[in-house]
């Protein structure tokens, strides 16, 4: 579904009052050229999960960037943490699972908690609905740490379009530096033709006419049945 621009300025605006504090920098630290992208708290029924694009693990450390509105108390964490090397790997699908009972608990003993939201599991795109996205491009919303000159992570919107080419979702063009990783968001009309917001998954690497997407419906097979946190 192609919104008009107005609503999809709204659609942009309420996402990030949503899901904004669901979003957090990732940064690869030993790899020539650095990878900056974006990583994103998912919740399921089995727990908490932190999901990114495998190909930004593969450097040998890693940090999340920080705001003070995602700590409790505010700003008590500094302006990164290291990132756990316990990544799960899905390498079939380009995605990167963190099961987030560690970072909570590393933050519990440096005294501070994490305050977050999460891209709940009720908006995770099923395989009914990534089927129903065709080759003619419909709106897209991706969240994400863009990185700016002076290196600052900013949270950004990029309004763009999703469309199906063969067998893969593809987000039609390519996205600024810090955008793999991201969550993308999209719209259908559902049954009674009320318009449905859903995660469609998230931002891979680019290639030839813009990015792959890992579809939810898939990225929601390979998340293991390990709990996260309370």
């Amino acid at each position: 579904m192609l919104l008009d621009p107005d609503v999809e300025n709204e659609v942009a605006y309420e996402l990030c009052q949503v899901v904004g504090r669901a979003i957090l920098p990732f940064r690869g630290i030993g790899q020539v050229p650095a990878t900056a992208g974006t990583a994103f708290f998912f919740r399921d029924s089995a727990g908490e999960y932190l999901l990114t694009a495998d190909a930004l693990t593969d450097a040998p450390l890693g940090e999340l960037g920080l705001r003070a509105s995602l700590t409790e108390p505010a700003g008590a964490a500094g302006d990164v943490v290291p990132a756990p090397k316990s990544w799960l790997h899905r390498t079939e699908l380009g995605v990167a699972i963190l099961p987030t009972a560690g970072l909570h608990e590393d933050a519990r003993r440096a005294g501070w908690r994490w305050r977050t939201q999460q891209v709940a599991e009720s908006v995770a795109a099923g395989a009914d609905v990534v089927a129903r996205i065709g080759a003619e491009p419909g709106s897209a919303f991706v969240l994400a740490n863009g990185v700016r000159e002076d290196g600052s992570r900013p949270l950004e919107v990029a309004i763009e379009q999703v469309a199906r080419s063969g067998d893969a979702v593809r987000i039609t063009t390519e996205l600024p530096p810090g955008y793999v990783g991201a969550p993308v968001f999209g719209v259908q009309a559902d049954a009674a033709g009320e318009v449905a917001l859903h995660c469609l998954g998230l931002v891979l690497p680019a290639t030839v006419g813009g990015h792959p997407v890992a579809t939810f419906d898939r990225i929601r097979a390979a998340i293991p049945a390990a709990p996260g946190p309370a």
